[in-house]
């Protein structure tokens, strides 16, 4: 029998425990589930960052920390965790991602704000372009990323995709590198940031990068808050270079109550909700990198330390 230690928040496992052990069962995988285990005895961690777990010196047997989040920019640097480390990749996450971005990308486009609020009773019976003539660039081309792209292309969007590394995704017009930054912003009508929290991912988006960008550009961030100079981004938008953002996540959460994006009348707040992992498919995920192991296989979703992604 193998030892699996959850360990994240009060409250999490109730909601994990009978989707995992459907799924343990399922794969006629015999194990002990439990959130108290001697370090020594175990031999995975299903985990999340902001646990009281730390060190991870004394877990000697554990074959792999299977984390319950996608991001691991919290924890991917701590130098006690030797063991393998995979981040959360599920269809349930990345169907709800697809589908806040979906969204608000069509909100952007066919203009609905100004009909949902009009107290001036305005009648501006302008027809939106067409969705082919309304081209958008995603930020980050991974898992995510990817998902979103096809689905706005499939919607008839021109989709440009920009990553670290070059990539080629179906009916994404992938660029990576600096050149490929400058190329990927200049045609960005409506700008999608989904790129890990890395030290070369901060500031993305700073007065150079937006200045790249067509005047009364649309920029939706559900991706991660320091990819973007809020200053920088605040001055744009004031100044309509930026016509409206509708941002998810920021540096600090709950967003400060002065802070300038509250008051802004072209910005909209969303409370980091954009997607989340759903217990039923992350159970899938995670018992089957269990699984996996037990086979002596490579684990899926392992991250790589030196990029922290």
């Amino acid at each position: 029998m193998i030892n699996i230690f959850f360990v994240a928040h009060p409250g999490q496992f109730s909601l994990y425990e009978t989707h995992l052990k459907r799924c343990l069962k399922k794969e006629g995988i015999v194990a002990n589930l439990t959130t108290q285990c001697a370090p020594a005895d175990v031999d995975y961690i299903i985990y999340a960052p902001n646990s009281e777990v730390q060190d991870f010196t004394p877990y000697t047997r554990c074959k792999a920390v299977l984390n319950l989040w996608a991001g691991v920019e919290t924890i991917v640097s701590n130098k006690t965790l030797t063991q393998p480390l995979c981040r959360m990749v599920d269809s349930g996450l990345r169907q709800g991602m697809t589908e806040w971005v979906t969204g608000h990308t069509l909100r952007y486009h066919l203009g609905m704000d100004k009909y949902i609020i009009n107290p001036k009773k305005v009648w501006d019976a302008t027809h939106p372009c067409l969705a082919q003539h309304r081209p958008i660039t995603i930020l980050g081309i991974g898992a995510l990323g990817a998902a979103c792209g096809k689905t706005l292309n499939n919607l008839g969007f021109p989709v440009t995709g920009w990553s670290r590394l070059p990539k080629t995704v179906q009916g994404i017009d992938c660029h990576h590198g600096p050149e490929g930054l400058r190329r990927a912003l200049k045609t960005a009508q409506i700008l999608i940031l989904l790129l890990p929290d890395t030290p070369q991912t901060k500031n993305v988006l700073n007065a150079q990068t937006l200045a790249q960008m067509p005047k009364g550009s649309v920029i939706l961030n559900p991706g991660r808050g320091p990819l973007i100079d809020d200053d920088a981004l605040v001055t744009a938008l004031r100044g309509g270079h930026i016509s409206a953002a509708c941002l998810d996540v920021f540096r600090v959460e709950p967003l400060p109550r002065d802070h300038p994006y509250w008051t802004l009348p072209n910005v909209t707040v969303t409370p980091h909700i954009a997607s989340g992992t759903r217990v039923a498919t992350a159970a899938e995920v995670i018992v089957n990198n269990i699984k996996r192991g037990e086979q002596g296989l490579q684990f899926l979703y392992l991250v790589d330390r030196t990029v922290g992604y």
